[in-house]
């Protein structure tokens, strides 16, 4: 019996958003819920990603996707911003300064 050996490691049946993410995600959705940009989101949390999607009506594509990808924390960053076409404008693994992107868009829409 081998005293040193280490606990094998379990992936996580699913990622998810903490608590922590959830609330700076959800303070940038009320200000844009405010300004009339948004108008509804929805949460998936898949094996490999975690993702918050921000819709203008609920029965279109959404708008944009937040997404969590922890495998991807050590390369480009755990998160992205994807907008509707499939194109990632932002990536990185500092989430207030990847939703700074969108924020932007906040600051053009109350002018």
């Amino acid at each position: 019996m081998n005293v040193h050996s280490s606990p094998t490691f379990q992936a996580p049946l699913q990622v998810a958003f903490h608590r922590t993410e959830l609330a700076v995600i959800l303070g940038l959705y009320g200000r844009m819920v405010a300004a009339g940009e948004w108008r509804d989101y929805g949460i998936s949390n898949l094996r490999e990603v975690a993702v918050f999607s921000v819709f203008r009506h609920t029965a279109e594509n959404p708008l944009y996707r937040i997404e969590k990808r922890p495998k991807l924390r050590m390369r480009q960053g755990q998160y992205a911003i994807i907008g509707m076409d499939g194109r990632i404008l932002k990536r990185g693994n500092d989430l207030r300064q990847v939703l700074r992107v969108l924020e932007r868009k906040l600051i053009r829409a109350v002018k």
